[in-house]
């Protein structure tokens, strides 16, 4: 590796979250290799080194330097669920749940995604991409430097593609890294359900036309699928994701959210990244995720958005063996949350995660539920250099501090993205 070194010199602590290329599980997940009097020095997208800030200043003599002003080091949080295209808020929605409206009978009524379906429809291509800029630029100012952006408010097949398309141009725009997921499957269609063998048609068209036009045109890494009674069901789910499959996808699921629908299990037999939300999820579908290679993805944040009074199972998940990560679900009616760091909080306080488990789950762990432990999620030579400096002196400060603006800086492949 040769260039011009950056280092990062004068943390108060540094959590490298260093150690395998792969997600942590179990007893695994309370390191999150904190570290005192250690710095990071980067040469171009890469790290290079982790060492006391002496001998980085021994290695690199003439590396300009990034003067933490003893505030914490550590890898930029990789949001691995997101929904961040998308055209208008849903402010109605809120207030509905306040007055006991389940999000079931929000959809059934015509809210819900089918809200957002009609807003996006209406919404230009540049439109689209400047108010996703602008969101994903909150979440980057709290040291997110690694996301998945779904698509999946389109729910036709030209509309799928238009809006992975934005999501396209995002990718080559911004300077943080963003994988892109097709969520086709993310509702029926509501004009697919008003006419006899609509839901069929849907399911027909996501197998022949969308999944191989978006393998295609290269257009996203993932397929997803809202695996939920009442949307899709364990059987359509899996028609849905091994024709993604056979596309050239790989696989992601909406699992278990409001009801144990089997998702969980399905991921794990299907050897999918991740299955996310989870917070329904049965005994034998904890057992399915901890004897497999799925990430459990959970999203507190919705959870307590929607009001339900209940999270995932989070403690039972790592006590099993499973790997936990943690993402936002940022989505324009159940999780309007752009504040990373809060999902600390959250973790801590709500899913009864130590804050080391929770730096794991919003890191390497995160990494790994998007194919990338790899590539991002620690502080070790070798991976992308995605860090962010908070003013905060100790790893536990940052969700002890819930609801604060603390990233001073962040980093994304070797360069600044915040501010």
């Amino acid at each position: 590796m040769t260039g011009q070194a950056t280092l990062f010199v004068n943390a108060a602590q540094t959590v490298t979250c260093a150690g395998p290329a792969a997600a942590r599980r179990g007893s695994g997940m309370a390191d999150a290799g904190v570290r005192t009097g250690v710095g990071v020095a980067v040469i171009g997208e890469q790290i290079a080194m982790v060492a006391p800030d002496d001998r980085l200043r021994q290695r690199f003599p003439h590396a300009d330097e990034v003067d933490c002003d003893r505030g914490l080091l550590a890898p930029g949080f990789v949001d691995s669920h997101t929904h961040a295209v998308f055209g208008a808020a849903r402010y109605a929605e809120h207030e509905l749940r306040a007055t006991g409206v389940p999000y079931l009978e929000i959809a059934a009524r015509g809210g819900g995604i089918h809200a957002s379906v009609r807003s996006l429809r209406e919404t230009s291509d540049d439109a689209l991409l400047a108010l996703a800029t602008e969101r994903i630029a909150r979440l980057v100012a709290g040291g997110v430097t690694t996301l998945e952006v779904k698509s999946g408010y389109g729910l036709s097949v030209a509309e799928e593609l238009r809006t992975l398309r934005v999501i396209r141009r995002l990718r080559d725009a911004l300077a943080v890294r963003v994988e892109a997921t097709c969520l086709g499957a993310h509702e029926v269609p509501r004009e697919h359900r008003e006419v006899a063998g609509g839901r069929e048609a849907w399911l027909a068209a996501l197998e022949e036309e969308l999944h191989p036009a978006v393998a295609r045109e290269g257009l996203a890494r993932f397929a997803d699928v809202f695996c939920e009674p009442g949307v899709f069901t364990a059987a359509e789910s899996r028609r849905v994701l091994q024709g993604a499959r056979a596309a050239g996808l790989e696989l992601k699921l909406h699992a278990d959210e409001l009801h144990d629908g089997g998702g969980a299990e399905l991921a794990a037999s299907l050897g999918a990244v991740s299955a996310d939300h989870l917070a329904a999820v049965s005994d034998a579908g904890i057992a399915a995720l901890a004897s497999s290679e799925t990430v459990a993805t959970l999203l507190p944040a919705t959870m307590l958005f929607l009001g339900t009074g209940r999270q995932a199972p989070a403690r039972r998940l790592i006590e099993a063996g499973a790997a936990v990560a943690l993402a936002t679900d940022f989505n324009p009616g159940t999780s309007p949350l752009t504040s990373f760091p809060l999902l600390l909080t959250l973790a801590v306080s709500e899913l009864r995660l130590s804050a080391a488990e929770a730096w794991v789950a919003a890191t390497v762990n995160g990494a790994a539920a998007l194919g990338l432990a790899g590539v991002t999620g620690q502080l070790a030579p070798g991976f992308s250099a995605d860090l962010a400096v908070h003013a905060v002196d100790d790893h536990r400060a940052l969700p002890y501090w819930f609801g604060e603006r603390l990233c001073r800086v962040a980093w994304s492949r070797g360069r600044a993205c915040h501010p």
